[in-house]
This record gives C-alpha cells, structure tokens and sequence, in this order.
C-alpha cells in the first residue's frame, strides 16, 4: 500500500483554521464527504467514537485520526494541516497541526492496521514533518507524501 492509493490531491486541505479537536474532526468530515460521496455526519461520528476510545495523537504535532466507515470500498486518506497546533490529547502532550486521517470499510481488517502503521511510520520523519509544514500547495504536500512512501523510501 503506498500513499499515492490511498490520498487524492483534493483531500488535501492546507491553513485550515481550528480551535479543537472537534472542529479538526468536522474538517475532515467535510473533505470526506465531499471526496468521497459519503455522509459527514456519519465520518464525524465514527472518528468520534473512534477518539472517545483514545486519542490518535501519535505526537510530534502529528495525529492520525481513523475510523470504519459504510460506503467505502478501499480506504481512503485525507489531509488537514491546521495553521494553529490544537489539543489533541497527544502522547508527548504536544499540540498538533498535521492531521492524516484513515477511512475504512468495515471489513478492510488487517489491511487498516497495516495502513495505520504505514501513515504512522512515515509521520515520525523529522525531516517530512518539517516540508510537510511549509508545503504551499495541496499538489506539493501530495508529492511529499507519495514520494516518502515510495518503495525505495520504505
């Protein structure tokens, strides 16, 4: 699985201004649904459920929020960077501004998780968070992550 499969350049969204975790959810909610054709309410509500069980910042400014959802046949990524860091109940208590999101069918199983630590594994690159951060448009911060998650990255 590389990145490239998983995220289109129109579920990138860059300066998006947040004040909570909630409104980073319905952020991504938003782009979802409107990449997607699913239902925002629905995406909001399992990345919801999905944060009440504990939270998905993996620390570093970084969270990777993620959820099973009806009406996907493959899973889906989508981007936030948020220009202010915001709580997100991270391990190192840092605040975080750069939102990968996981969405998933229901039966997508190990292939999720195997997703998960991909995205995961990524995102703890220093040197990636930093061009992540000062990327300047949606198609250059696609071209990072695609290119990191090559094979000869991996």
């Amino acid at each position: 699985m590389q990145i490239g499969d998983i995220l289109d350049r129109g579920a990138i969204a860059l300066r998006v201004s947040a004040t909570d975790k909630r409104q980073i959810l319905a952020h991504l909610a938003e782009l979802a649904a409107r990449n997607f054709g699913l239902e925002a309410s629905a995406v909001l509500d399992a990345l919801s459920d999905r944060e009440q069980a504990g939270s998905t910042g993996i620390g570093h400014g970084v969270a990777v929020p993620h959820a099973r959802i009806e009406g996907l046949d493959r899973i889906r990524g989508v981007f936030l960077r948020v220009e202010q860091p915001v709580a997100f109940e991270s391990i190192d208590d840092q605040p975080a501004d750069l939102i990968f999101a996981l969405l998933a069918p229901p039966e997508a199983g190990t292939e999720h998780l195997r997703a998960l630590a991909r995205v995961s594994r990524m995102l703890r690159n220093a040197d990636l968070r930093e061009h992540l951060r000062q990327a300047r448009t949606p198609d250059a911060l696609h071209a990072l992550l695609v290119q990191e998650s090559a094979p000869s990255a991996a």
